[in-house]
């Protein structure tokens, strides 16, 4: 019998076992009110779901209210929020789908305008609130933030695990901690945004101290049957700042907290970034980091077709591929790569007249 193609390989991830490999990326819509998913969340979301997605990553959802990147971001701070996300979760779930929710906060880069709005600094007559960091260093043209104290660093891990645990009571099937793209957790692995001179700076054991810190509470907090997802930017891709070879420390020191993942994404620390921007760009950073540490690695970034996906982990570069802007594109992205590469995967009965030629009769 003809092997099936990699993407769609079963992975088994602590209780969590899918049916394939390429997943939803997170992706922000900023469309939430007072931190509450919207009726545009269940249709997004859902869409996701119809079109069997086997795991939906959802936006980045703040643990605090403070740590939204901007007012119109979901979060989960309390239990009221938690059960507006059951509509959602309950529908992924009727389709056969599973949903993981991304935890956040945002630091030095919260309390902005939404891309709707212009981006931006949201000042406090706007409905901002001042921002917090591991040091008072600013990104760009944003206010300087305020400098945590020993406090407000209990807070951020007190913070991101009552958020795991509403998650996980809710119905979410996993958690993913958002350590990249510039915010809180990434600020304080990077030398760039963390001068701090205490337990939680200088030296490499200093500067993952929060995250592994984080990760090993969110892991106690959710059971030892809920897989948790780790996502990083494998470098700030400026000079001096968090790199690959850094990444690549912290890979074993994230599975010695109980880490399951690691998304491989980069940037968004530094307004000095020189990306080299193209198709799977971000892949090689996915593979460094698979060769050389314990954990499955996801690979993200400009991944436009299901032939590029295949090759990506028939290569073994990653182990599964996160996409954003394709699905945006086309919902039905996982019934497309089925039906072009030759796997079989049911339809939604609503929408078999549809099929791509290809797919099972």
């Amino acid at each position: 019998m003809e092997s099936p193609p990699r993407l769609f390989t079963p992975i088994r991830l602590r209780g969590l076992e899918l049916p394939s490999r390429i997943w939803v990326a997170p992706m922000c819509q900023y469309s939430a009110r007072e931190g509450a998913p919207q009726p545009w969340h269940l249709v997004h979301l859902g869409s996701f779901a119809v079109g069997r997605a086997s795991l939906i990553l959802t936006e980045a959802t703040a643990v605090s209210p403070e740590g939204r990147i901007t007012a119109a971001d979901t979060g989960i701070w309390s239990e009221a929020l938690a059960d507006a996300w059951r509509p959602v979760i309950d529908f992924v779930h009727q389709q056969g789908s599973r949903i993981a929710i991304q935890l956040a906060h945002a630091g030095r880069k919260a309390s902005t305008r939404s891309p709707h709005h212009g981006r931006g600094y949201a000042p406090v007559e706007e409905g901002g609130w001042e921002t917090v960091a591991p040091s008072a260093v600013g990104y760009g043209s944003l206010p300087v933030p305020r400098e945590l104290d020993a406090a407000g660093i209990a807070g951020v891990v007190d913070d991101f695990v009552a958020a795991a645990r509403r998650a996980v009571a809710v119905g979410f099937d996993a958690v993913e901690v958002h350590a990249a793209h510039g915010y809180l957790l990434h600020q304080f692995l990077s030398p760039l945004s963390n001068t701090r001179t205490d337990e939680y700076g200088g030296d490499l054991a200093g500067r993952t101290r929060l995250l592994l810190e984080v990760i090993e509470a969110v892991r106690v907090a959710v059971g030892p049957q809920i897989p948790v997802l780790v996502r990083i930017s494998a470098t700030d891709w400026v000079p001096g700042g968090w790199d690959l070879e850094q990444s690549v420390a912290l890979a074993p020191l994230l599975a010695d907290v109980g880490a399951d993942l690691i998304d491989v994404s980069s940037a968004g620390l530094d307004r000095g970034q020189r990306i080299p921007v193209g198709p799977g760009y971000q892949v090689p950073l996915a593979r460094a980091i698979r060769d050389a540490g314990p954990l499955p690695v996801s690979a993200v970034g400009l991944i436009t077709s299901p032939a590029q996906a295949e090759s990506i982990l028939v290569d073994d570069a990653a182990d599964v591929v996160l996409v954003g802007r394709e699905f945006l594109r086309d919902s039905n992205l996982v019934l497309r790569a089925a039906a072009e590469l030759g796997a079989h995967l049911e339809w939604p009965e609503q929408y078999r007249m549809a099929r791509f030629a290809g797919s099972i009769p």
